[in-house]
């Protein structure tokens, strides 16, 4: 039996939005301050430094960006109900159109403005990892690696003691998407250095050719074995009800 594969689960959109977020994290902190567009994480620790130093106004820089990523994720969650029934365009096609917006307006911005580029790029980076979740099956992240790293090496574990390559498969895909991400920031890294602040728009372009490549027809691919005892799992279960 075959399913149906969405093209905006597929790790070529995967490879190309991975890319983006890799990069968006280099110039984020390279070009805006040192401050970190994607990882949260590290913002909520320097928020929590500056407030017990007394910098209040300095832990602003951090607290703003937060505060963004939970409104791009609110925000992502109304387009998706608005959309989700969309005849032209997928809903994740409009969450693409609205990041790339956003990055252009980064890009035009000066450094005087840093803040304000940062709670854009983390807007949009809450829209992007709130509406990109899946890639070939399995739950990944474009945004960041800490969840990634964690799946690949458990499913590595796995795979070595359960001796089922479909283990080893997700985990390879898992360490694929992590170079990627690497990838993307090593680009982010020397032409943010190298261009200065409208290096972000190749960020946008990345994203761009992820727009188009969900016009590309769905393809259809063959249901694995675990997908398989799924479905007559539940078959069973619908009999005997």
């Amino acid at each position: 039996m075959k399913r149906t594969k969405q093209m905006s689960e597929s790790m070529l959109l995967g490879v190309f939005l991975t890319l983006a977020g890799g990069f968006q994290d280099a110039y984020s902190y390279n070009c805006r301050d040192h401050v970190f567009a994607n990882a949260q994480t590290g913002n909520i620790v320097l928020l929590g430094q500056n407030l017990a130093g007394g910098q209040f106004l300095n832990a602003l820089r951090y607290l703003f960006p937060l505060l963004a990523f939970a409104g791009g994720v609110y925000v992502t969650e109304w387009v998706h109900q608005l959309y989700k029934e969309g005849r032209y365009l997928h809903w994740r096609q409009v969450i693409l159109l609205a990041e790339i917006l956003l990055l252009f307006l980064v890009g035009l911005m000066p450094q005087s403005m840093n803040t304000a580029a940062n709670v854009l790029l983390s807007f949009a980076c809450a829209m992007q990892v709130n509406s990109f979740r899946k890639f070939r099956g399995i739950p990944c992240a474009t945004t960041m690696c800490i969840g990634n790293i964690r799946s690949a090496t458990e499913m590595l574990c796995r795979y070595h003691i359960e001796k089922d390559s479909a283990m080893k498969q997700k985990s390879l895909c898992y360490y694929f998407i992590i170079l990627v991400f690497a990838a993307g920031a090593s680009i982010g890294a020397v032409l943010s250095q190298k261009t200065g602040n409208r290096a972000i728009w190749c960020a946008a372009g990345m994203m761009f050719v992820g727009f188009l490549l969900m016009f590309m027809k769905e393809e259809e691919e063959p249901e694995t074995q675990e997908e398989q005892k799924k479905q007559e799992k539940q078959k069973q279960q619908k009999a005997e009800k």
